[in-house]
């Protein structure tokens, strides 16, 4: 069959669904099944991962609507952001138009593809109707005390030029644009995360059906840590002393330093502060100052990711010192860049005898190394230890807690310093608060307004949306939003005093975007709030969300974020927006490489249906490798691929033209057709457990395979089966289990085989456990362990005698025994015969 016989089919059957509106969501919702993929950045057309990615959640979709559920399956753009922004402003484009543009060309080809997405659903976040209720939740949040505005060290793109949230650096760089991120102080808003930080961590516990590896990311980037706050004394400075610019002196001060190791409270000989700690100019001494302010400007220009990495570290003296509050002693107070000043207090303290990153701090500084932890029937001497000794052991050297086992003086130090007000029980986490100002033009408006007279105050409700002005001409970024530019967006009426004002001229992150596009879906045309509650209480949470892992410390965290704080403002009763996360894999190109544009080695899904049709490129597809694991595209599985559809299709007309001209002959039943229907229960099974719960599509399409070759192994040797009841009934089974796969095709040849379209409308076949069990089996006959023959015995009811006679009347063993009787013959039920001559 030749390509554009192939495309006139499935023209002919998305035309049908669209007319009987097969892919529309129910109203009332029986056996309710939310079916979600990530929507998509409307930067170009629909690429080759897209294509994955979507048709993993088609074939399901196929699947579950005839296992008889009521599915919802929408999609929409996750249409502001960045991508979109520089992308117009490369091409001298207004953002809208470049968007909206790249939105129609790809839902044509989304349509083109067949995937199952009820479009009266669709959502774009870059339209009024969607962000007036992003400004919704942003709104909700402050009112809940959940968003503030704060001056902060933030990360900062140079080439964006706009401020970056801690998930979208890697290793220093810039998610997007690939440029080195850096350091610069403005004043932002932010969502307060942090407070959701112990529920977010908890609640992992409930995601049973997330994969692992993403449970352990977000795990680790909430990063909770459990341990003690001490408080160390900063002695009173002398005149002229520490800061310079008060020549007074300064009185008796203390900092906070956070651990999870009180046990050695009494070997620290240093501490460190981060170098953006406020209190760092303060405790610096003069002759030091400039040292410092050197350092501190080096550090500015690494990342996160560079400054806690393994290696070497380096740090600076400030010249001042601060007091052991439980040994009395002195100590160093540095500053080095491999302390996080969001991270405890900013401030940890140095124990070099026993942290492995002190000690070599320690050695490279000559910073004094006090052993206080033993191990047990041992003792260690600074001046011949060649590491750290970070293992549990006895306490020494450490007063009243001498001789304890140091698992036990973490306990007991944490009580003493409770006890005399030195200190306290305290837990820090590594997330921080979500930043989520960008001093950008393509995105969602802040609703806050700034008066001389009322402050920071927020939009009325009412007001909403804040529209984004449509007739920006210059949206190249100067280091500010270019919406403060714009005077008929950013002067406004406060609605406190109604005095003169201005509008917050930043646009949010798009991530808050996505936070709740999940929830839009189930009311997407509901002008007078987000959703309606009953919408949500049909149809969330989401059943199966299907994405790139890549998301796990950003989106997945944001949107289970935003969904705890909407249930604890009463929104719904979940809080988890997903039940079960199915993470995709990747496709290369044949040599296991990214695909891009610049690297010319794009395979795009247009060009795919126009050459192969979309049945053999969705099966090419569904076949190289189980859905999560990553494929090498290669042309010939599209030659495989079509190669076996015109197998199934040459056998389904051929089975209807046979039984056409013989219409009086319906069923055999004929013995040899006997394993044909075991086969076909036993595909039949595999192939619902390969679907769900595993999406593993590539085996269950291997198993169908098998089926179809026994079918023609069958009538190769009697063509007259082929038109017997049994054929038939195997060739329409294939052809169901098909239809997830190839749906267009599978459509063309149910109705020819007497089916009634859609075939998705049919029921989803099932398979009889009675024919599950073999009839027959087969045994290996061994001589001295090494195979020589095979033979066919009942599956049941023949003893071990039987088995025995039988193996050694085998021909191949009569020749090789001589006519000797076997010393020893050994039977591995339902497996070999082992003949011992």
């Amino acid at each position: 069959m030749e390509t554009k016989e192939l495309q006139a089919i499935e023209s002919r059957w998305q035309k049908e669904w669209g007319k009987s509106g097969l892919f529309n969501t129910p109203l009332k919702p029986n056996k309710k099944f939310y079916l979600l993929e990530m929507f998509a950045y409307p930067s170009g057309d629909i690429h080759i991962g897209h294509f994955r990615n979507y048709t993993i959640g088609d074939v399901f979709w196929r699947y579950l609507k005839m296992k008889g559920f009521d599915i919802l399956h929408p999609f929409g753009w996750d249409a502001f952001g960045l991508p979109a922004e520089e992308a117009a402003i490369k091409r001298k484009l207004h953002p809208g138009d470049w968007t909206l543009n790249n939105i129609k060309t790809s839902r044509e080809t989304l349509k083109q593809l067949a995937i199952s997405y009820d479009w009266e659903r669709e959502v774009i976040t870059c339209t009024p109707e969607y962000y007036k209720w992003t400004q919704w939740v942003f709104l909700t949040l402050y009112k809940m005390g959940l968003a503030y505005r704060a001056g902060s060290s933030v990360n900062w793109c140079p080439s964006c030029k706009t401020v970056l949230a801690n998930e979208q650096v890697e290793g220093g760089i810039c998610w997007r644009c690939k440029s080195e991120v850096t350091k610069r102080e403005l004043e932002q808003w932010f969502f307060k995360i942090t407070d959701y930080a112990e529920r977010l961590l908890k609640d992992i516990d409930k995601l049973d059906d997330w994969p692992e590896n993403i449970k352990t990311m977000q795990k680790n980037w909430i990063g909770k840590s459990e341990g003690t706050e001490i408080k160390f004394q900063i002695p009173a400075s002398p005149a002229g002393g520490p800061n310079p610019t008060c020549p007074t002196v300064r009185r008796e001060s203390q900092i906070s330093v956070f651990t999870t190791r009180p046990d050695t409270i009494y070997g620290v000989t240093f501490m460190v502060m981060a170098p953006e700690h406020p209190l760092v100019k303060e405790l610096t001494a003069p002759e030091h100052k400039k040292e410092v302010e050197e350092y501190i400007k080096k550090s500015a220009l690494k990342s996160e990711m560079d400054r806690t990495a393994t290696g070497e570290k380096d740090g600076v003296f400030t010249g001042n010192f601060a007091i052991n509050p439980l040994s009395g002693e002195k100590v160093q107070l540095w500053v080095a860049d491999y302390v996080l000043f969001h991270y405890g207090t900013g401030i940890v303290m140095g124990v070099p005898a026993h942290d492995q990153r002190d000690f070599l701090f320690a050695r490279k500084y000559n910073v004094p190394i006090k052993v206080v932890i033993n191990p047990e029937g041992k003792s260690l001497f600074p001046e011949t230890m060649t590491e750290a000794y970070g293992e549990p052991g006895i306490m020494v050297n450490s007063g009243p807690f001498n001789g304890i086992n140091s698992v036990e003086g973490i306990k007991k130090v944490t009580d003493y310093v409770k006890e005399n007000g030195l200190g306290k029980s305290t837990v820090h986490y590594r997330l921080k608060d979500w930043l989520l100002s960008r001093q950008r033009y393509w995105g969602t408006p802040i609703p806050m307004i700034h008066c001389p007279k009322c402050g920071v105050v927020p939009v009325d409700e009412k007001d909403l949306p804040v529209l984004l002005p449509p007739d920006v001409k210059d949206f190249i970024p100067k280091g500010r939003s270019p919406l403060a530019d714009v005077p008929s967006f950013i002067n406004t009426t406060c609605p406190k005093c109604k005095g003169s004002a201005q509008r917050d001229p930043d646009t949010m992150d798009t991530f808050v975007c996505s936070s709740w596009y999940h929830l839009r879906y189930s009311d997407p045309k509901n002008s007078n709030a987000p959703f309606g509650k009953d919408k949500v209480k049909e149809w969330l949470p989401v059943d199966l969300y299907i994405g790139g892992s890549e998301h796990a410390c950003g989106h997945l965290i944001y949107f289970r974020f935003i969904t705890k704080v909407l249930h604890d403002a009463g929104w719904f009763t979940f809080d988890e927006p997903v039940k079960r996360l199915f993470n995709h894999g990747m496709v290369l190109d044949v040599n296991g490489e990214v695909m891009s544009k610049s690297k010319g080695n794009v395979v795009s899904p247009r060009q795919l249906m126009e050459e192969w049709g979309v049945d053999v490129s969705r099966l090419a597809m569904l076949f190289f490798a189980p859905s999560d694991w990553e494929i090498r595209w290669h042309e010939k599985g599209l030659i495989g691929a079509k190669r076996f559809i015109m197998r199934v299709w040459n056998l389904a007309n051929s089975v209807i033209e046979h039984r056409a001209n013989n219409k009086e002959q319906t069923t055999n039943n004929k013995p040899e057709l006997k394993p044909l229907l075991r086969k076909m229960h036993q595909t039949i099974k595999k192939v619902t457990e390969d679907i769900d719960p595993k999406l593993e599509f590539n085996t269950a399409i291997s198993a169908i395979m098998e089926l179809v070759n026994e079918i023609y192994q069958l009538t190769a040797k009697n063509e007259q089966l082929i038109s017997s009841g049994e054929i038939h009934e195997a060739v329409k089974t294939t052809v169901l289990l098909l239809a997830p796969f190839i749906p267009h095709l599978s459509e063309e040849m149910w109705e020819k085989l007497n089916g009634k379209p859609s075939i998705f409308n049919h029921p989803w076949p099932k398979y009889d456990p009675a024919f599950l069990v073999a009839e027959e089996i087969e045994l290996v006959i061994q001589v001295n362990g090494k195979i020589k023959s095979k033979m066919i015995i009942p599956a049941e009811g023949i003893t071990e005698d039987e088995i025995k006679t039988k193996a050694l009347k085998d021909d191949k063993i009569k020749e090789l025994l001589g006519g000797k009787t076997p010393r020893k013959v050994i039977i591995v039920p339902k497996r070999l015969v082992n003949i011992v001559p």
